[in-house]
């Protein structure tokens, strides 16, 4: 669900993809629930890459850091 640009994992499905955002995040071993409520995009008992700690948000979607490694 993600494609390499410039050497970054970016989110190809864009700020609206819920659904796939909340599949992506059920099998990653690096999600990690951002404590800022302020940040969170879906509710808090739901793990979606939207929620991650590890997400930074670009223009278009966000980037995975955890897959930046």
């Amino acid at each position: 669900m993600f494609e390499n640009i410039n050497n970054k994992q970016i989110f190809k499905y864009g700020k609206d993809a819920y659904k796939k955002a909340i599949l992506q995040a059920v099998d990653c071993k690096s999600f990690i629930l951002d404590k800022d409520e302020d940040e969170l995009i879906t509710s808090i008992d739901q793990n979606s890459c939207y929620n991650c700690l590890y997400r930074r948000w670009t223009q278009e979607s966000f980037m995975c850091m955890a897959l930046n490694k």
